[in-house]
């Protein structure tokens, strides 16, 4: 019935209204709606589609598919058509913010199934080229398993679509595809012959994709815009969706289609301008912002990162003031790489990125462990580790990307208030005290739901850990083991008598003092010099140095300053001189401060080198150390490869004697 409908529409103008584009739904269809909260949700169509149900009791029995709950958590979105008749079925990546939807289901009035967001973003892909599924282990362990309920939300539902597959002695999960006879899709630019462009678009998300999966299942493709010019006009570069794939294009009206449900309009979503990071202004001092100081002394310099929604959102703003930005990349699961992530009615929005991706090329990247660290929300914990975010009795709030995010990541933190409902805490002097304590437990004897499975994460060898306002645990290979405790608060009374089971308890510290304090943590210096530190190693046989600066950033004046702190506390607690070789190879050195640091590190040569071999396979980088490093002679080599700086180095050691240093003082104050 569809191809000689597509046949029909091929003859007919693309440009109609939203309510002739919904009149082409057919009962029983499998609809999928493009959005992440309110980024790229097409509410006109959405509406258009409400409408024609309640003045004509059609289209009935639809399949409706989302990846990222396209909701405001009360009303819009595809809140709108939660109507009995209308949904027979629902598959979905992330519920709560779609209520009414997520009712319908936990009350067994529809069929439902939540799946992984990035499973749901790749079955679109994996449809459109009709592939027998979606292959992944991400899942297993988890709700979405076939062996611990399939995703499958209610007892109705009994259809199975996930099924578990040994290749090579590995269990992988495959994720049934099913052909899509709808896509509703939102652009910003149209032309007569139904190219999209998005260029006032926070996201791009999965609309090629999911265009494509409904196209290729001989069904319709409707995608509606705020603008539309005349063919011919549009840069095809800047096409998201080729018009090929698309069968209708509708105009919203002026106004109604906001570029998130929190913003109108903001210009730097769409990355046509820039915002000065100082503007975001400090969060105050309470318990979310210790949680996320906490955090943040985890974060990687150099490193990728995701930060989930809630209290995570606030390490965003704490790596801001400590002037954290330059030396980390943001993401966002929906396809943000670098800037500033935001939140609220705005997430999946950021703000000075440095590439936007399709949302199934993101969590290409993330299931291949792309990320170096994602924080997330935590509501449950139990004592092997597992995290429940995703059920809560009536309560559906879904997986989203949290199953790929958690699994894939190298290193994983869950960051949440000790107890829910209710909890008041007050920050002053260094210390915490519970002014009132919640009166939900968060740290259970068993999860409701596993999201995470915490035993899986030790099998692989996943560092894990579980911060709190007043303390920290992390997954050990026995279970969960309390690290860290808040000055000021009492083991017993405040936390042990607050949890379901006992944790292993072996050397509990107490956590910085100055994640209570006011004043900045100076965390770029400290978490610099971490990474400095992390990267020198020494071998004692060959008395040679070995600074591994691959990839490194030195930007300012205080990095300076932080590698010369750890070389000189290195090589003094040494005591005698080495032979240094630094690989160079992808360091970013800014150019303001490059004599600056090469003055430093000639320095550091004359007191503590007996050689000194720098090698790194950029030509432009090996005339700036050449250019710098010239009247040092023959203890001093700049090559292109560390088999060379090896075996130069090697050559000289192996006669060489170990050359006591020179008075410190007359160092230290040159």
């Amino acid at each position: 019935m569809h191809g000689q409908l597509l046949e029909i529409l091929a003859m007919k103008d693309k440009i109609v209204t939203a309510d002739e584009a919904i009149g082409l739904i057919r009962d029983g269809d499998a609809v999928c709606c493009s959005g992440f909260v309110g980024i790229g949700t097409p509410d006109e169509l959405i509406i258009a589609l409400q409408r024609r149900f309640e003045s004509t009791g059609a289209p009935r029995d639809l399949t409706l598919v989302f990846a990222a709950a396209p909701g405001d958590g009360k009303d819009q979105g595809i809140n709108r058509i939660a109507l009995p008749g209308l949904i027979k079925r629902a598959i979905g990546g992330h519920w709560s913010l779609v209520p009414k939807l997520a009712r319908m289901a936990t009350d067994d009035l529809i069929e439902a199934y939540n799946l992984p967001l990035g499973v749901m973003s790749h079955l679109y892909r994996d449809i459109a080229a009709h592939r027998a599924g979606t292959l992944t282990q991400v899942g297993l362990g988890t709700f979405v398993d076939p062996r611990h309920g399939g995703g499958k939300i209610n007892a109705s539902t009994t259809e199975e679509l996930v099924s578990t597959i040994e290749i090579d002695g590995k269990t992988w999960l495959l994720y049934k595809v099913f052909p899509l006879k709808v896509a509703l899709i939102r652009g910003t630019t149209a032309d007569p012959e139904g190219n999209i462009t998005m260029e006032r678009e926070a996201l791009v998300l999965d609309a090629q994709a999911a265009a494509m999966a409904a196209h290729n299942s001989n069904g319709l493709v409707i995608a509606q815009v705020e603008t539309i010019v005349a063919s011919g006009t549009l840069d095809p570069r800047a096409v998201v969706v080729p018009g090929i794939l698309v069968d209708r294009v509708v105009l919203a009206r002026s106004g109604a289609q906001p570029q998130t449900y929190g913003t109108a309009y903001n210009p730097a979503f769409s990355a046509q301008t820039k915002v000065a990071v100082g503007t975001m202004g400090s969060p105050v001092l309470d318990e979310r912002k210790v949680i996320a100081r906490r955090c943040a002394f985890e974060l990687p310099m150099g490193g990728v990162i995701n930060l989930g929604i809630g209290v995570p959102e606030v390490v965003a703003a704490v790596a801001a003031e400590e002037r954290l930005l330059s030396h980390l990349t943001l993401t966002a699961e929906p396809g943000v790489i670098g800037g500033v992530p935001q939140g609220g009615l705005d997430f999946g929005a950021a703000i000075n990125v440095d590439a936007l991706l399709h949302q199934n090329q993101q969590f290409d990247f993330y299931d291949g462990g792309g990320l170096d660290l994602a924080c997330l929300g935590m509501a449950e914990v139990d004592r092997r580790g597992n995290v429940n975010v995703s059920r809560f009795g009536p309560r559906l709030a879904g997986a989203g990307g949290f199953i790929n995010i958690s699994q894939n990541a190298r290193c994983v933190i869950f960051a949440g208030t000790f107890t829910a409902g209710g909890l008041e805490v007050r920050v002053e002097d260094g210390r915490l005290a519970i002014v009132r304590e919640g009166t939900k437990k968060k740290f259970v004897d068993s999860v409701e739901q596993i999201t995470f499975n915490g035993s899986l994460a030790a099998e692989r060898g996943q560092p894990v850990l579980y911060v709190t306002e007043r303390c920290v645990f992390r997954r050990v290979p026995e279970g969960l083991e309390l690290t860290e405790i808040a000055p000021g608060i009492d083991l017993e009374r405040d936390v042990l008598a607050h949890m379901d089971f006992t944790p292993i308890m072996r050397h509990v510290r107490l956590m910085d003092p100055g994640i209570f304090l006011p004043q900045l943590l100076e965390l770029s210096s400290i978490l610099f010099e971490r990474q400095v530190r992390n990267r020198l190693s020494y071998d004692t046989e060959r008395n040679t140095l070995f600074a591994n600066f691959e990839g490194i950033g030195i930007r300012s004046t205080e990095d300076i300053e932080s590698v010369r702190r750890v070389m000189q506390a290195l090589c003094e607690g040494i005591g005698h001189k080495v032979s240094l070789i630094v690989n160079y190879d992808g360091c970013r050195l800014d150019e303001p401060i490059a004599e600056a640091y090469f003055a430093m590190a000639r320095q550091l040569q004359s007191r503590y080198y007996c050689s000194a071999t720098r090698f790194t396979s950029n030509a432009f980088m090996r005339m700036k150390l050449g250019a710098a490093f010239s009247e040092r002679g023959d203890a001093s080599r700049i090559v292109g490869s560390r088999t060379e700086a090896s075996a130069f180095v090697v050559g000289r050691s192996e006669n060489a004697t170990r050359e006591p240093i020179a008075d410190a003082a007359r160092y230290i104050h040159d």
